[in-house]
């Protein structure tokens, strides 16, 4: 009788076990045919809506060509060439450069999960209507971004994106995805467009 139980068990584990790897192979396929959409070799364009945590909330457009990325909000506008990152405040007319992690990449790009979710992260999946939601999870404490929900239509384009950054929730809204040509420059910041334009060099 003992055998049969433990015999149970072990099914039960084992088949568990199955379906937990399974659920994580789906989760990877609909990311990775995400990322395709998102990833036109062009480029592409979309309105956001960043919520929560210190942000309040705060309305913008973002521009998106492989890592590369330039998002604007009323009162800050960001471009990163996939390696520096050009933060102007217009408030101050000031712009700093740095070498943002992924969770200040994220704070302004909301695609940024694209190139993240292919290492250090356990995925899981699981329908949300006519959507589906992936569920990134660290797994690791150094990651910056320790958890992520990513709500996803049937076109596999991103329509909300909420991720933990240290202990509190940001929530992305995400809408009017548009592929597009975009020229590489645009993702640099040009100082002749901001003559006046005090530069702070954080690296």
């Amino acid at each position: 009788m003992k055998t049969t139980k433990l015999i149970i068990i072990v099914m039960a584990l084992l088949l568990g076990g199955k379906a937990i790897a399974q659920n994580a192979k789906k989760a990877r396929q609909i990311l990775d045919k995400t990322a395709a959409v998102i990833g036109n070799k062009g480029g592409a364009t979309a309105n956001f809506t960043i919520s929560g945590g210190k942000y309040g909330r705060v309305p913008g457009t973002i521009s998106i060509k492989g890592q590369k990325f330039t998002a604007s909000t009323s009162a800050v506008k960001v471009w990163f060439d996939g390696r520096t990152q050009w933060t102007y405040m217009k408030s101050t007319n000031e712009v700093n450069i740095s070498t943002p992690n992924e969770a200040q990449r994220m704070a302004m790009n909301p695609y940024g999960f694209v190139t993240m979710y292919k290492s250090g992260y356990n995925l899981s999946m699981k329908p949300s209507g006519k959507n589906t939601v992936v569920h990134m999870k660290a797994t690791t404490a150094g990651r910056s971004v320790r958890e992520m929900f990513i709500t996803i239509n049937r076109n596999y384009q991103p329509v909300a994106i909420k991720m933990l950054q240290n202990t509190s929730w940001v929530s992305i809204s995400v809408s009017n995805f548009r592929a597009k040509n975009l020229p590489d420059a645009m993702f640099r910041f040009n100082r002749k467009d901001f003559p006046r334009t005090e530069v702070i060099d954080l690296r």
